[in-house]
């Protein structure tokens, strides 16, 4: 059984610097899962200098290439979701994170249920890594044991930069789960046990890329997360987040730079001089104090009288009403 993962110097450096966080979700992985094709130790030395990402990236590319040349076979690491990692991770790589530099908190925890399945509905904002949704996962797992399964953008899972950046499957054995309907409907099918719940953004990249100067607005809902809650029964539990809009401050998204390079959104702001320096910096992210509100649980179909038909119109008005009632909320709390 492979010893817990403990942290020494090296590793309480790079939660301090931030061009090392990179490096500790890597180190991490490879504690448990071993991967001869992933970043070493040079690389890593050379991620924490001026522009010395782009020469680890370099190193890496051309001792896979040598491996190749030499029949080496890659081995790949199985890409299955693993709770038993994603509690190892929590406990050993999250914790001193989302306490200490994210400060969050979790509030009104007498709203949460006993038990799932459920989808849980939350704003989502921050123009950089999902640490919002990433906290919140870890808070309510320690509250209630749950495996919580995050809806990430497919760009998590097959963009070229985030594949280098971290270990190949890395957020599908998280639990992570492609924002795409078939893949939202399955992990609602598969989610009959007691311990699951889907962490949903109803605002979609709309929330995430509307900007510093639009932060707390609520964007449109999709209302996809209705139709399989009113068709499979799953309860919806709404969380307010506050904090997350400093993740990334003084941010402006660039649609068509975006574009350009395949991403849903492309950030500039002044943070962006020490990201093209320190590239690294991608899954960092400002200090800030993440406060989660939970609120009371809703079952969209008991507004719905037997025998009748549901509508798209109806869906949408059911979004818009929920997304009202968060915006009311947010207000509220600012």
């Amino acid at each position: 059984m492979t010893q817990p993962y403990r942290f020494g110097w090296f590793d309480w450096f790079c939660l301090w610097y931030p061009p090392g966080w990179l490096i500790l979700f890597n180190r991490h992985w490879q504690h448990y899962k071993p991967d001869v094709n992933g970043w070493n130790w040079l690389e890593y030395l050379l991620f924490l200098l001026p522009g010395g990402f782009y020469l680890a990236l370099v190193s890496r590319w051309l001792r896979l290439q040598v491996k190749r040349l030499l029949g080496r076979s890659l081995v790949s690491t199985p890409v299955t979701p693993d709770p038993a990692y994603q509690a190892a991770f929590q406990r050993e790589i999250l914790t001193p994170i989302v306490t200490r530099y994210f400060r969050a908190t979790l509030h009104c925890v007498e709203n949460l249920p006993a038990n799932g399945p459920l989808i849980v509905a939350m704003n989502h904002a921050g123009m950089c890594f999902p640490w919002d949704f990433v906290s919140l996962g870890y808070l309510l797992s320690q509250q209630r044991d749950w495996f919580v399964q995050p809806l990430a953008h497919p760009i998590f899972f097959d963009h070229p930069w985030l594949i280098w950046w971290l270990p190949s499957g890395w957020a599908h054995v998280l639990g992570g789960v492609r924002a795409e309907r078939h893949s939202f409907e399955a992990a609602l099918q598969n989610s009959d046990t007691k311990k699951n719940s889907l962490l949903y953004a109803p605002e979609s990249w709309r929330g995430l890329s509307k900007g510093w100067w639009r932060r707390y607005q609520l964007a449109t809902f999709d209302p996809s997360f209705l139709r399989l809650s009113l068709r499979d029964r799953v309860p919806v539990l709404p969380v307010a987040c506050i904090g997350s809009e400093a993740l990334h401050p003084l941010a402006t998204n660039l649609p068509w730079l975006a574009r350009r390079t395949g991403l849903p959104l492309f950030p500039l702001s002044p943070l962006m001089l020490a990201f093209i320096l320190f590239p690294s910096m991608g899954v960092w992210a400002m200090r800030s104090r993440l406060q989660y509100y939970v609120q009371p649980l809703e079952q969209p179909w008991e507004s719905v009288k037997q025998g009748e038909k549901q509508t798209q119109t109806r869906t949408y008005r059911m979004a818009e009403a929920m997304r009202s009632r968060l915006q009311t909320v947010i207000d509220h709390l600012r």
